[in-house]
């Protein structure tokens, strides 16, 4: 497919202060577009300047939610060099996501070659702050202007970029995490392990209960027995059990991180036993009582990994490692983060440079 190019003629002044650059507010000056239909398939590549699109109001994603995104982020290393970590992972997700939201399927390596163009044209706009990124968003919506229950004849595929500042400003502190008992996020043969907004929706309820009881995050239990250990807020999930490492097994209902991902690749590197298996929440309340819960900690694209201090479990209250990050999570932290900024040795080649 041929990839047209519309170059801005109106460039935004760029932030002045990459320490005040927050997240997901400020946008790039141009963005990748490209649609579908049963005649052409996915066509019309482009990157053009960014811009609202236009939409009819009867549009399929505004009234049954047929959308899917990703989340992933460019570094620039001291050298200059702008790199992506592991994007080919990103784009086969997203597309088993397009699967079971029943959007058409793309060419994963077209997009990343568009991808990589998007970044070239707006490199200026990769921060250079260490801790900072430019963080990605490929999504695709359904445009069909049909108020009908079914899935769309159209759609629209679209990467908006936006400068981010660094997530731990001040240090790489744990969390407060609240077990959800009430709600639910996703049940096996639904969308959980798709990266769809309806599943970020009908996560916020629990969240906002959590934030009232000061705990920053919720840690899912399953939607069918209410007791085995799904996610925690939007990210994946770890405890050091003993000797062993635990993270709950992908069985549908879990969204398969590229972050838990190369953690489970890293930590078996080490040697660490890492099993990923249905992990009962009662489970961590005995190895809690026994003394043999060490570590917990979230991974995902934003944070990396995110150390858990605490977690209330109905009226129990587990503090874990005295609400310090614990060596394995810091550790961890440091190996990947050092991957992707450059500062640590790419042994498992995961690194596709840009520029």
């Amino acid at each position: 497919m041929e990839l047209k190019i519309e170059l801005t003629r109106q460039p935004k002044e760029k932030p002045a202060d990459e320490n005040k650059l927050g997240f997901g507010h400020i946008f790039t000056d141009h963005m990748f577009v490209m649609d579908w239909d049963k005649e052409h398939g996915w066509h019309d590549a482009k990157i053009v300047p960014f811009a609202p699109i236009l939409m009819s109001p009867a549009a399929t994603c505004l009234h049954y939610g047929q959308e899917v995104f990703e989340g992933m982020k460019a570094y620039r290393t001291e050298s200059g060099e702008i790199r992506l970590f592991r994007p080919q992972e990103n784009f086969r997700r997203m597309n088993e996501s397009h699967d079971r939201i029943c959007i058409p399927k793309f060419d994963e390596a077209f997009l990343l070659e568009a991808l990589k163009k998007l970044i070239e044209i707006d490199a200026d706009w990769v921060p250079h702050t260490y801790g900072t990124s430019l963080y990605i968003r490929p999504f695709t919506i359904g445009t069909e202007e049909s108020l009908g229950a079914h899935s769309s004849t159209k759609y629209k595929f679209l990467i908006i970029m936006s400068p981010s500042g660094a997530y731990y400003e001040g240090g790489l502190a744990p969390v407060k995490i609240y077990v959800e008992t009430k709600y639910v996020r996703a049940t096996p043969g639904g969308t959980g392990f798709a990266k769809t907004g309806g599943n970020y929706a009908a996560s916020l309820k629990a969240q906002d209960v959590a934030a009232e009881e000061g705990y920053s995050q919720v840690l899912w239990l399953d939607g069918v027995h209410r007791k085995y250990v799904e996610e925690v807020g939007a990210m994946n999930v770890f405890f050091v059990l003993g000797d062993e490492i635990v993270t709950p097994e992908l069985d549908g209902s879990i969204l398969s991180g590229i972050t838990r991902k190369s953690a489970v690749e890293i930590l078996r590197s080490w040697g660490y036993k890492v099993s990923e298996r249905a992990l009962d929440i009662q489970e961590l309340v005995d190895a809690y009582h026994a003394g043999t819960l060490k570590e917990a900690f979230g991974t995902g694209t934003a944070a990396v990994i995110s150390p858990i201090g605490e977690l209330k479990y109905n009226d129990l209250v587990m503090e874990i490692n005295h609400n310090e990050i614990g060596e394995i999570s810091q550790r961890l932290y440091d190996e990947l983060t050092g991957i992707q900024w450059g500062k640590v040795e790419d042994r498992f080649n995961w690194i596709v440079k840009v520029k």
